[in-house]
């Protein structure tokens, strides 16, 4: 079953995109506008992310959304992730959720998510990354590569000489980069280990969403001609 949910990630991603309202100007509406440009334009997996300032707390109208973002993604056929609420997620059979090492403990994740459920783990060193493997995630979110304004819980930068690393430590385990990342960055990213790279600001705040994300698929698949 992990064999297959790692394969199915492999097909689907190279840009995953990471968005909630506080991205979008604390606008519902205005963010589902770019998932939807970014869906059309290829992005194959997203992650919502309802954290900072102005974020929605509401317990139901993040349940409404939520599934209003699982029904728009299945409809282009990508893959539909929750960040930190793993109760939402299985409630709505969201196809993965993505924890950080300050969220709820993997164990108790484990224990919550029914195995078919996706599950990444945010890792910014070996040590956190040997304790996400050890919980059985399906892939690693590493970073943060550069500086990032989206995240301001994100830690120091670690760079693409950290990803290296990371890398080398867990061998072929799927690696998504996060943190500051612009289409400039890709192609070192995947010389340096990336399989696919989430992306925040760079689509998010871009005058033209599809734009944006068709210079960061042609940058990611420039790299892999080479």
């Amino acid at each position: 079953m992990k064999l297959a949910r790692i394969a199915t990630l492999s097909q689907k991603w190279s840009i995953y995109l990471v968005i909630g309202s506080q991205d979008c100007g604390n606008s519902v509406e205005n963010m589902f506008r770019i998932v939807s440009d970014a869906l059309q334009t290829g992005v194959g997996c997203v992650q919502w992310r309802e954290k900072g300032l102005g974020s929605i707390s509401d317990p139901i109208q993040r349940k409404k959304i939520a599934i209003r973002m699982k029904t728009l993604c299945h409809t282009y056929d990508a893959i539909f992730l929750i960040n930190d609420d793993v109760t939402l997620a299985c409630q709505i059979r969201a196809d993965g959720v993505h924890v950080g090492h300050e969220d709820m403990p993997f164990a108790q994740v484990k224990q919550l998510v029914p195995p078919e459920m996706i599950i990444g783990i945010s890792a910014g060193n070996l040590e956190e990354a040997h304790i996400a493997i050890t919980y059985g995630a399906d892939y690693l979110g590493v970073g943060p590569m550069y500086a990032s304004k989206s995240k301001a819980d994100a830690g120091g930068p670690i760079g693409p000489s950290g990803l290296t690393t990371i890398r080398k430590f867990v061998g072929g385990y799927p690696i998504v980069a996060i943190g500051g990342i612009g289409p400039e960055h890709v192609g070192c990213l995947r010389k340096s280990g990336a399989d696919a790279v989430a992306v925040i600001s760079a689509i998010t705040q871009a005058p033209d969403t599809k734009k944006a994300v068709q210079e960061f698929m042609y940058h990611f698949h420039k790299k892999s001609r080479l």
